[in-house]
């Protein structure tokens, strides 16, 4: 674990110092995205490969499904309340 904290701290040490380069943040953003299509392919292969999850996929799929739908809306209730109690004001006071 902290490993994990280390590692995030110094990027976010280096990313701090490397700010005012939007080329190489551009650059920076692509590989973080094609780095998570990469990792959640090779997710998708160890799940695939693991004859217990193929065998209880019904019931863990129904179980991940409403996870997944309690986040999302989770994220959007938080969010939409976050943007009421501290953005909402600014907006009115630009009119």
């Amino acid at each position: 674990m902290i490993t994990v904290v280390a590692i995030m701290a110094i990027g976010i040490l280096v990313g701090y110092l490397l700010r005012q380069k939007r080329k190489l943040i551009g650059f920076l953003e692509r590989l973080t995205t094609w780095a998570i299509y990469l990792l959640l392919f090779l997710l998708g292969i160890a799940i695939g490969t693991n004859e217990e999850i193929i065998r209880n996929l019904p019931t863990l799929g129904g179980r991940a499904f409403i996870i997944s739908v309690a986040g999302v809306l989770g994220s959007i209730l938080l969010s939409w309340a976050t943007y009421r109690l501290f953005f909402k004001k600014d907006e009115e006071k630009q009119e």
